[in-house]
């Protein structure tokens, strides 16, 4: 039986790399630091895999076909977007095969991929949180960028039933890591929206047919966001949910429902799915955290362990 260790979930935004801070006092610096101290935590619990759960960003899936959760099973290639880690990452095919089984029998149908393209959303967190890309993962994609989106409620019973198949799967010391939000306002990706529009509807629908030229195309207009310290973030919202995540109070967090949500946090704010996967899967509270608004990044950045980070 795999024992789980912990659940670690942390923000990820492309600005992290793109505009890095230029001191301990620049924006983005206190979340780095704190990034440091979960890594050096984690090292102290030496787990032998990693479940990392998080979005993609149209780099991998699109809407040729666009599933809420995809599982990879047996090889996972880094896409190398803003800065994070190119090429072919470690999975723990074994464990990632039990997961599949136990979310099977638990009414979960996932897609599986034996070659799944993973973007910033889940390469960033990884590298954060491990301090590179040896140690064996799982991945579990999450769509958090149109729908078809799963309702929270739906990520919370994931989590559940993905706790329970780690829990029957083999030996080993496993880490949940959740990649996403918190809160942040983003561009309309969804075809149905009438300002998505000629070449951006074409590459979100057909995209898969040159991912790399779509991402080149896409890139300058991602920087043009940042740097801009008036950009639009819910501090208010942002520690709330990290609150409610520190009691346990996951119920509080699902009964927004969508719009609620979106409300709150923004459509970049769907990504909170991660947390509420992961979380469920540990079935304990958050005992540690830290926020740093970030507007220069567009994004709330929060981290939270169920474990002490000192």
């Amino acid at each position: 039986m795999s024992e789980i260790v912990g659940f670690v979930g942390m923000s990820h935004s492309p600005f992290a790399t793109l505009l890095p801070p230029a001191g301990p006092d620049a924006p983005g610096a206190p979340f780095l630091a704190d990034a440091a101290r979960v890594r050096d935590a984690v090292a102290r619990l030496a787990p032998d895999a990693v479940v990392v759960v998080g979005p993609d960003h149209f780099h991998g899936n699109f809407y040729d076909v666009m599933p809420p959760f995809v599982l990879g099973v047996e090889e996972a290639v880094g896409f190398g977007d803003f800065g994070s880690t190119s090429g072919p990452l470690p999975v723990a095919g074994e464990l990632a095969w039990s997961v599949h089984e136990g979310l099977t029998h638990a009414g979960f149908d996932l897609a599986l991929s034996y070659s799944l393209t993973v973007d910033h959303g889940i390469v960033q967190g990884y590298e954060m949180v491990t301090g590179g890309t040896t140690l064996p993962l799982v991945p579990l994609v999450v769509n958090t960028a149109a729908p078809p989106l799963p309702t929270l409620a739906r990520c919370v019973a994931l989590g559940r039933a993905l706790g329970a198949a780690l829990a029957a799967g083999p030996p080993g010391r496993v880490l949940l890591v959740a990649s996403g939000g918190l809160s942040h306002w983003l561009p309309s990706n969804d075809p149905r929206d009438p300002s998505v529009v000629g070449a951006k509807r074409d590459s979100l629908i057909h995209g898969r047919q040159d991912a790399q030229a779509f991402a080149a195309a896409r890139e300058p207009k991602v920087r043009a966001m940042g740097g801009d310290p008036e950009a639009r973030v819910n501090d208010a919202w942002d520690r709330w949910f990290l609150e409610r995540l520190r009691a346990g109070d996951l119920d509080a967090i699902t009964e927004l429902g969508h719009e609620g949500l979106e409300k709150e946090a923004g459509t970049g704010g769907h990504e909170i799915r991660t947390w509420l996967i992961g979380l469920a899967a540990v079935a304990a509270p958050l005992r540690w955290t830290s926020y740093e608004p970030v507007p220069e990044w567009i994004t709330g950045m929060g981290s939270g362990a169920t474990f002490p980070v000192t």
